[in-house]
């Protein structure tokens, strides 16, 4: 198989007026059932894969492996890229060598000066090898692998000069966060999406935190730049569910006992139907 840089699937999605789906993924049961669904849906996908992932998942190049593998066996069509989330700029380097062919640098902590030198390296480096770059303006609000942020509105021109460096596709915060969202959430921020996407002058943008958003705001914003969503944590509340559900019926106790591959069944089985549903809604389903 081979797996393919984000560039062109994005930028089909942005002059489609579509969102690739990126689905987060956490161990082998997480590549397969994620593949699975977009295969279903017939939609092109981006595997994110964060930096504590990796390490769980022994390694950067483990990780490619894994979904090599899996993607040949389950025999899948659509395009798929395996894509670094929110790295940082040794991990971008570390998973450009290991053959991903997406890295996001997000140097969004950094004062702008060192953000945009930081990027413009990355960004050198992975477009010498093909491999596709998002970087990062204005933080994501919540909490990933440790990383927390208040959710910061992006400034539209330093989006603008970070995009000028040639990235592929932007992540600016506009009120999203990552995790679950509160009950008091203000909203996506489309004053500012807005300012933003004419600042950039139509470069592609990405939507983080995309669990949770109600799906009108998610169309709206589409209309306004974004060409990809971000999901993980919808897909973590729907494993959890059904796998609870299977144990308190007590059907992991059947037959001979617990069995790790049918406790897990249920579960994997929730993020297929969840990733064809999402695919859906953001209209990248039959677009591969």
């Amino acid at each position: 198989m081979t797996l393919v840089s984000a560039t062109e699937m994005i930028n089909k999605a942005h002059a489609g007026h579509y969102a690739v789906p990126q689905f987060n993924i956490n161990n082998l049961e997480w590549i397969k059932a994620v593949l699975e669904g977009c295969e279903k849906a017939k939609s092109p996908v981006m595997l994110g894969v964060s930096e504590g992932a990796g390490k769980y998942m022994y390694g950067f190049k483990n990780v490619v492996d894994m979904v090599r593998n899996v993607h040949d066996k389950l025999g899948i069509t659509v395009p798929v890229a395996i894509h670094l989330d929110h790295g940082t700029f040794e991990g971008a380097k570390e998973c450009i060598e290991a053959g991903f062919t997406s890295v996001m640098f997000d140097g969004s902590h950094y004062d702008l000066e060192e953000n945009i030198q930081k990027s413009k390296e990355i960004i050198e480096i992975a477009h010498s090898k093909g491999i596709s770059v998002e970087c990062e303006v204005g933080g994501i609000g919540g909490t990933e692998d440790g990383v927390t942020s208040n959710g910061e509105l992006a400034d539209p021109q330093e989006c603008a000069q970070v995009a000028e460096l040639g990235v592929d596709f932007l992540a600016a915060g506009i009120g999203n966060i990552h995790g679950i969202y509160p009950a008091d959430w203000a909203g996506l921020n489309f004053d500012r999406l807005k300012e933003i996407d004419e600042a950039v002058q139509g470069k592609p943008l990405v939507l983080h935190g995309g669990s949770g958003i109600p799906f009108e705001q998610v169309h709206k914003a589409i209309t306004l730049g974004v060409s990809k969503v971000n999901v993980n944590t919808e897909l973590q509340l729907v494993f959890a569910k059904a796998t609870r559900e299977y144990i308190e019926a007590g059907k992991d106790k059947e037959g001979k006992g617990f069995d790790p591959r049918k406790l897990l069944k249920p579960g994997c089985d929730a993020i297929v139907n969840q990733v064809v549903e999402m695919c859906k809604a953001f209209g990248s389903a039959d677009q591969a």
